[in-house]
């Protein structure tokens, strides 16, 4: 879905002409509610010559939009950090990142160093840190309180009443769950196919427990506050946000350990607005924006203070799911090696297609 946020004038026609022809654009692809309405307002207000063009997308997305277009029809793109390295190294759709036009001291120094060090190629560092969060599972503790990971999707118990979304994560995941870690086989094809078969049969005989397969965050919202599903794996983000609505659902980080991710800013190497990037960087990494942002996104932003600067009812979510043995239990997401969303991506077809 696109949305293009442009400037109204009340004015003349004369007005709007001369508006259209002062005013820079700023293309931003990002992920759905990375770019609130009032976030755009404030920015906007703060800088009359740019419009905010926004595309809501995902990763896969993304880099299949980039990739289309040599890297041009953006000019600041949101992706995780694990999906840019070999995504540059494959079709060099991104630009080198001007550090000195980015105020990093307000960053996470930890978040920061991990996304350089993930996204440098050739001495170049391609991204920097935004927002982070996890990915694990959610659950409504009346109906199913003795949740505790990736395999209780596919409880008979549960049949009819549990959802996944059909990307990477679920295999991720679902390979933890059966006693496998998948970042250590990235650098052996081999022995990744073959787990990639075992999820792909698991998650086979898994498609009778399935309510649906959810696409979206407001989708997911929905299964469960409608009740349709109990359990589901979910961003935490998307659970902080029902938390506030009802306390009952929870995120349970996964006993081998929640999947953490970071979305960054990287700039498309066609992108035209450079300067209005880099402005848009800056701006909502400001503390009264964060916690806009994060009110939105319910995730948590890459500054020292993010989960401080959180609203209250997502700083509640936050305690209520983690402790400090979860927090130390992290995995976060390897750099995947080119070929390997390939072999990914052939493994959830099979998964769709199956009956």
């Amino acid at each position: 879905m696109t949305r293009t946020f442009t400037t109204l004038l009340a004015g003349t026609a004369l007005g709007l002409v001369a508006s259209a022809a002062s005013a820079d654009t700023l293309r931003l692809l990002t992920w759905g509610s990375y770019a609130p309405d009032k976030v755009i307002e404030m920015f906007e207000a703060e800088n009359p010559d740019i419009d905010v063009e926004v595309t809501f997308s995902n990763n896969e997305e993304m880099i299949a939009k980039l990739r289309a277009t040599g890297g041009s029809g953006y000019d600041l793109a949101q992706p995780s950090h694990d999906r840019i390295f070999s995504a540059q190294q494959e079709y060099n759709i991104y630009k080198p990142l001007d550090l000195s036009q980015i105020d990093t001291s307000v960053m996470a120094g930890n978040l920061l160093d991990g996304v350089k060090a993930n996204t440098t190629i050739d001495g170049e560092v391609y991204a920097v840190p935004h927002q982070w969060g996890t990915s694990g599972i959610m659950a409504n503790m009346k109906e199913a309180p003795d949740v505790t990971g990736w395999n209780d999707l596919c409880d008979p118990k549960y049949q009819g009443r549990t959802s996944m979304r059909l990307r990477r994560t679920i295999l991720l995941g679902t390979a933890f769950g059966m006693g496998m870690n998948p970042f250590e086989l990235y650098g052996d094809k081999d022995a990744y196919q073959d787990m990639l078969d075992q999820v792909t049969e698991k998650l086979i005989a898994c498609k009778a427990n399935i309510k649906t397969y959810w696409t979206g965050g407001d989708d997911l919202q929905g299964l469960m506050m409608s009740g349709e599903v109990v359990v589901s794996e979910t961003w935490d983000s998307t659970a902080f946000k029902i938390y506030n609505e009802n306390p009952d659902i929870v995120f349970v980080p996964p006993e081998t350990g929640a999947l953490a991710w970071i979305d960054t800013f990287a700039i498309p190497r066609g992108g035209e607005n450079d300067d209005a990037a880099y402005k848009w960087i800056n701006f909502v990494l400001r503390p009264e924006i964060v916690t806009l942002m994060s009110n939105s996104t319910g995730a948590i932003a890459a500054v020292p203070n993010g989960i401080e600067l959180l609203p209250d009812d997502k700083r509640a979510a936050v305690a209520a799911a983690f402790d400090e043995d979860d927090l130390a239990n992290l995995k976060f997401f390897a750099n995947i090696p080119a070929g390997l969303e390939d072999m990914e991506g052939l493994a959830l077809e099979r998964i769709k297609a199956a009956q």
